[in-house]
């Protein structure tokens, strides 16, 4: 066996038993990875996948115990590379980041321009996509750390641990009835058209579960992923914004648009980093969870990569 026939299984199965995608995805042709595959299964002496003619329709009992095996060596593989690119390039290498467009555009910058100055030979390699798709570039080594509010919590492949607390904020053009109150309700929410977030996105679960729990039905008249955005279609009067308060830090005062804090009315959501469970962390990404928060260090993330950590509280 070799560690050919373990990538050819493996991504037969990423590819839900297509065996011409896998071929496409790993660069070679259809009828070599079936022979690849079907001399792993001589050599083991069982089947890893049930076939209907040469199609494959599922994975066996056994072939599910064989790819969790895969899943580890592989990992140790992609370990031990890391290991040799981590003590020959001390200082150097690519760190990939997996975020959301809020953390890339207002969270990011800061932390990232202090590696750069620290450690000029690092590159970073900047990611944007969904929560969810977050998730997956972790679990697929597309990224070495991820950074969301939603979806990181929960997955058993991931270690995760609580980054810093925001909240949501109200933006209203400053001739906004609004803007002259300290602290709106959810039924003054509620009576006005709203710009905010796509459900998937940057604590938009948290607004809905709010409306929901006093039975009010807000009406939603643009969702975007993007803060600036919200802003721009509050500014030509569509309606109120809801965005995160790190969309208006940088706002000037007394400029066109007028935040309110909402914390009292939709509590307080957690950003969490995260990386893929098993991984070989490089210095550098150590360093980086660092300058991304104080609540972060070098001790704690080899606890919880250890496994003999659990999360804490902000």
């Amino acid at each position: 066996m070799n560690l050919h026939q373990f990538r050819f299984v493996q991504e037969a199965a990423r590819r839900n038993l297509n065996l011409t995608e896998t071929a496409k995805a790993l660069f070679t042709s259809q009828p070599g990875v079936s022979k690849a595959i079907l001399e792993l299964e001589e050599e083991l002496g069982i089947d890893i996948f049930s076939r209907h003619g040469k199609r494959l329709r599922r994975i066996t009992e056994p072939g599910q115990q064989v790819l969790a095996a895969i899943e580890i060596i592989m990992r140790e593989v992609g370990n031990l590379k890391r290991i040799g690119e981590e003590f020959s390039k001390q200082d150097s290498g690519t760190l990939s980041i997996a975020t959301t467009h809020t953390q890339a555009r207002y969270v990011l910058p800061g932390p990232v321009a202090q590696l750069r100055r620290q450690l000029p030979l690092v590159r970073i390699s900047l990611h944007q996509g969904t929560p969810d798709q977050v998730v997956r570039m972790l679990l697929d080594d597309s990224a070495d750390v991820g950074l969301a509010t939603e979806s990181l919590a929960h997955i058993d492949e991931l270690v995760s641990l609580p980054c810093y607390e925001w909240q949501h904020v109200l933006v209203v053009p400053a001739a906004h009835p609004l803007a002259q109150v300290e602290r709106p309700t959810l039924e003054q929410l509620a009576s006005e058209p709203i710009v905010s977030y796509h459900p998937s996105f940057t604590g938009r679960t948290r607004i809905d579960k709010a409306f929901a729990a006093r039975n009010l039905h807000p009406n939603f008249v643009l969702e975007a992923i993007d803060s600036d955005v919200i802003k721009t279609y509050v500014r030509l009067g569509m309606g109120i914004g809801i965005v995160a308060e790190m969309a208006v830090r940088e706002d000037p005062p007394g400029g066109d648009l007028v935040s309110r804090p909402l914390g009292h009315l939709f509590g307080q959501n957690v950003t969490r980093i995260a990386f893929k469970r098993g991984a070989y962390l490089r210095n550098y990404v150590y360093s980086f969870a660092e300058l991304l928060s104080d609540r972060l260090n070098r001790h704690l993330l080899e606890r919880a990569m250890s496994g003999n950590a659990s999360d804490y509280s902000l």
